[in-house]
């Protein structure tokens, strides 16, 4: 909503400054110009990056709009997920997780959590470092390094879609001087015609400088920024995985272990003491 709100911001102050002026907004009427501009930096952008981001930037940049996937409920269903898995483990023993663990997508206990299950890399992520847990009885302190590392390596990956929305957003005003100049081509050729076909052909020049400015700063620019906190949000789930397997191997019972993990999620996001015991109760 509030995304929404600031795109309708900066088109209505640019328009109706535009308009006070007395400008007149057919003379920003430039398909081809677009063309020229966003074209390029689809182009570019696909040159620079491997599909994985591409495919990984076209399926967060709705969520711009719709508000991050990564919010109160999906936190509150995450805890939840890992309270349940760390005390069936304690009550019954790790034989009695053993099917859960190896077949996440395919256990009753994971897909009572719907938000949850449908982030496949952060359950990968909880149910690969409890198996090792399981496994090997490793101490605290070297699970704690093993996921350090494999956190570093999950940060890059997300906020590698906000980088290249980011250098597309520095490029737009280039792209745009290209259809500017190649607006003054086309307005050298028409030298010696009638003075009113020049001034639109200049028009159109410069109006090529302004969207590329005005894309790059207006919407691409913060839209790479949004991405990365996106980016951050979806990191803190991480951290809180991390945070609560740690507890649980060093011998803290499931709900000081989850509780653990919910002090690092982010503050407005983070549902409150309270109401994660309302949440666990129905899980007890």
């Amino acid at each position: 909503m509030f995304a929404l709100a600031g795109v309708l911001v900066v088109i209505v102050s640019v328009v109706w400054g535009y308009l006070a002026s007395h400008g007149s907004m057919l003379a920003l009427w430039q398909p081809f110009e677009v063309i020229i501009i966003c074209g390029a930096a689809l182009g570019a952008f696909m040159l620079a990056n491997p599909f994985v981001v591409q495919k990984k930037v076209f399926t967060m940049l709705p969520q711009i709009f719709s508000g991050s996937r990564h919010n109160k409920a999906f936190y509150l269903q995450l805890l939840g997920v890992m309270y349940c898995l760390f005390q069936k483990s304690r009550q019954e023993g790790f034989l009695s997780i053993e099917d859960d663990i190896e077949s996440p997508f395919d256990s009753e206990l994971f897909n009572r959590f719907p938000d949850v299950i449908r982030d496949h890399e952060l359950v990968e992520f909880l149910t690969d470092n409890y198996r090792i847990f399981i496994l090997t009885g490793l101490p605290a302190y070297e699970m704690e390094a093993i996921m350090d590392n494999e956190i570093e390596q999950i940060e890059e990956e997300l906020v590698a879609p906000s980088h290249a929305l980011t250098r597309v957003a520095e490029g737009l005003p280039g792209f745009g001087i290209v259809a500017a100049v190649l607006g003054i081509v086309i307005t050298m050729g028409s030298i010696g015609g009638p003075l009113e076909e020049i001034g639109a052909h200049v028009a159109a020049a410069l109006v090529g400088t302004f969207l590329g400015i005005f894309f790059g700063y207006g919407f691409v620019g913060p839209a790479g920024t949004h991405l990365e906190n996106l980016g951050t949000n979806e990191l803190k789930a991480y951290l809180c995985v991390k945070a609560s397997l740690n507890s649980i191997v060093s011998g803290y019972a499931p709900p000081v272990a989850v509780e653990t993990g919910r002090k690092l999620l982010p503050p407005d996001m983070r549902p409150s003491f309270a109401e994660l015991s309302i949440e666990l109760q129905q899980y007890r």
